[in-house]
C-alpha cells in the first residue's frame, strides 16, 4: 500500500521543450474532428487576395496581429468558431464559405498537399530539409515537388510486402481509434446489457459470473487437452459449445479468452473479408471483453474518486477488478479521455526495445516508419517503457518523466512475461495532467532526442571506433517481422486442424 509522507513533497520536475498546454506537433484533419486548417487557412488567404486587403487590414478589421492572421492562413493554428465568424464578416462571405472542405484554386490544392507532405512522417524519416510554400515558390516547382512525392509514395507501395499491408491496416486502425478517443460506445451498451441480464451489479467480475454470461448465451464450456495450437479458444456454433484449454497457457486471464470468444458472438463476426475486418474484429472483441471485466459505471466511479483525490493508478485499477495489468492498461485509455477529460498513450514493448502496439492521443510521437507505422520500431533508449527493463525491482511501478520532441511526458510503467519474451506496459500522460496521478512527486527524469540517430540509434563515437569492423551479432528477431502474413480467413489458424479438432468433440 502506499503512503504519503509527511514531510514536504518534491516539487514535479517542469516541463522543457514545451509550454504547458501548448499543443504539440502538426495541425491534422483527424486531429481535430475533421477540421482541415490547411485547407482553412488556404481559403481566408484566398479571399484576402482576391478583396486587396493586406494581412494588417485584416488582422485590424478582427483585432489581432498580422503574424496571428499569417498562422492561421499558414495551417499553423486552429481558431475557435467565434473568430471565424470575425473572418467571415471582415472578408463579407458566409461562414459557410470559409469551411469548404477543397482549397479555392489548383496551386492552392498543391500548396496543401506540399504542406501536408512535409508534417508527415516520409519527409521526417527521409530528414528532408522543408520547402517554404509561399509566393515566391514557382508553379512548376510546386507541380515537381508535389509529383515526386506521389511518385516516391507508389514506390513504396509498389515494393511493400505482404506484410506492409499488415502494417498499413495497423496504422488505419490506430487513427480510427485516436479519432474515438478509443471509446466505443455501442460496445460499452452491449457490455451493460450482458451484466444486466446476469444480475451483476458492479465491481470485479468473478469466473462464475463469466460462466454465466455464457450459459445466458447458450453456450456450454469444455476444457479440453487437445484444442489446436494455433487458436486461444474454439466454437462450435452448431452445437453453442466454446471449447477452452485445460490449464491456462502463459499464465493469462482465464476469463479473458472466454469473453473474447462470446463478444465475437455476440457483435455478429462473421468470416473476416481481408486483414483490415480481422484486425477490427479483434479489436472489437478485446474491447467487449474488457468491459465485462471492469464495468464501465463501476470503473469510471472509482477512477472519478481516485482523480478527486489525485491518486489516479493503473495498478489501484488493476488490483481493485482483479485483473492483469495489461487489461487494466488498455481499459484505462478507454475511460480516460471521455470520462476524466485526460489525453493518454498507451505503449507495449518488447524487451528487444521494439513496439508492439501502441495507442496515443496525447500528441506523443511514437517511433514510425516512412508510411506511418509504428510495429516492429525501435523505442528510444531513455523512454519509460525501456528505461523499466534496466531496474532489478519488477515489483514496484516505475515512474518518469521524459522530454522529447514533442513535449514533455509523464509515464508509469511495469514488466510482464510471456511466452515471447517479457514485455513493458507503459501508460503515460501530458505534463500538465500529471497532477491526478500517483508517481507524479518522482525524481527520475530523461530526455530523449529521438529521431535524431545521435541520441542512442548511434554508438558512442569511442565504443564504436574501438568495435567497428571487429563484431559480427547474429540476429534473433521475432519470426513475424520476416514472414509473410499467413494466408486464410483467419490469419495463423490451421483451419484443417480446427475442423478435425471440431470433428473429434462434436457430440454424437
Amino acid at each position: 500500500m502506499t503512503t504519503t509522507s509527511t514531510t514536504s513533497p518534491r516539487r514535479a520536475p517542469q516541463p522543457s521543450g514545451a509550454r504547458r498546454g501548448e499543443r504539440q506537433g502538426p495541425e491534422t484533419p483527424a486531429a481535430h474532428g475533421g477540421l482541415d486548417t490547411l485547407v482553412l487557412g488556404r481559403r481566408i488567404r484566398h479571399l484576402r487576395t482576391q478583396r486587396g486587403l493586406t494581412l494588417e487590414d485584416l488582422g485590424t478589421a478582427i483585432g489581432r496581429a498580422p503574424s496571428q492572421v499569417s498562422m492561421l492562413e499558414n495551417g499553423h493554428r486552429e481558431p475557435k468558431l467565434s473568430l471565424l465568424a470575425q473572418i467571415a464578416d471582415a472578408l463579407d462571405v458566409p461562414l459557410a464559405e470559409l469551411l469548404r472542405t477543397e482549397p479555392p484554386s489548383r496551386r492552392a490544392a498543391l500548396e496543401v498537399e506540399l504542406e501536408r507532405a512535409q508534417r508527415g512522417p516520409l519527409f521526417g524519416q527521409l530528414g528532408l530539409p522543408t520547402v517554404k510554400v509561399g509566393k515566391s515558390l514557382p508553379s512548376d516547382a510546386l507541380e515537381a515537388l508535389v509529383a515526386l512525392q506521389h511518385q516516391v509514395e507508389r514506390l513504396l507501395t509498389e515494393h511493400a510486402a505482404t506484410p506492409e499491408e499488415a502494417r498499413r491496416a495497423n496504422a488505419e486502425l490506430r487513427a480510427r481509434m485516436r479519432e474515438r478517443d478509443n471509446y466505443f460506445p455501442e460496445l460499452e451498451d452491449h457490455a451493460s446489457t450482458l451484466l444486466a441480464a446476469i444480475g451483476h451489479t458492479g465491481g470485479p467480475l468473478s469466473q462464475r459470473a463469466t460462466a454465466d454470461i455464457a450459459a445466458h448465451l447458450g453456450f456450454t464450456l469444455h476444457h479440453v487437452p487437445d484444442l489446436p495450437h494455433s487458436t486461444r479458444t474454439v466454437t462450435d456454433l452448431a452445437h453453442g459449445r466454446i471449447y477452452l484449454p485445460q490449464g491456462e497457457r502463459g499464465g493469462s486471464d482465464s476469463r479473458s479468452p472466454l469473453l473474447q470468444a462470446l463478444a465475437s458472438h455476440v457483435l455478429g463476426h462473421a468470416e473476416p473479408r481481408d486483414y483490415r475486418d480481422f484486425l477490427r474484429q479483434r479489436v472489437e472483441a478485446n474491447y467487449l471483453a474488457a468491459a465485462l471485466m471492469l464495468p464501465r459505471d463501476s470503473a469510471v466511479a472509482f477512477l472519478t474518486a481516485a482523480k478527486d483525490e489525485r491518486r489516479l493508478s493503473v495498478e489501484d485499477l488493476r488490483d481493485a477488478f482483479a485483473v492483469p495489468y495489461e487489461t487494466a492498461a488498455h481499459r484505462f485509455t478507454n475511460l480516460a479521455t471521455r470520462h476524466l477529460d485526460l489525453p493518454v498513450h498507451f505503449m507495449k514493448v518488447h524487451e528487444g526495445g521494439t513496439l508492439h502496439k501502441a495507442y496515443e492521443n496525447d500528441g506523443v510521437a511514437f517511433p514510425s516508419d516512412p508510411l506511418g507505422a509504428i510495429e516492429g520500431q525501435p523505442v528510444c533508449r531513455h523512454w519509460t517503457a525501456r528505461v523499466v527493463f534496466t531496474l532489478e525491482d519488477r515489483f514496484s511501478p516505475y515512474y518518469q518523466y521524459t522530454d522529447t520532441s514533442s513535449g514533455t511526458y509523464w509515464c508509469t510503467s511495469r514488466v510482464q512475461p510471456s511466452s515471447q519474451g517479457a514485455f513493458s506496459v507503459s501508460v503515460g500522460v501530458p505534463f500538465a495532467h500529471v497532477r491526478w496521478f500517483r508517481g507524479r512527486e518522482t525524481a527520475e527524469r530523461s530526455k530523449s532526442r529521438c529521431p535524431d540517430p545521435s541520441c542512442c540509434r548511434q554508438p558512442p563515437t569511442e565504443l564504436a571506433q574501438r568495435w567497428e569492423g571487429s563484431s559480427w551479432p547474429s540476429a534473433r528477431p521475432h519470426a513475424s517481422l520476416l514472414a509473410a502474413l499467413p494466408v486464410g480467413v483467419f490469419p495463423g489458424v490451421d483451419t484443417t486442424e480446427v475442423y478435425e479438432f471440431l470433428d473429434r468433440h462434436a457430440p454424437a
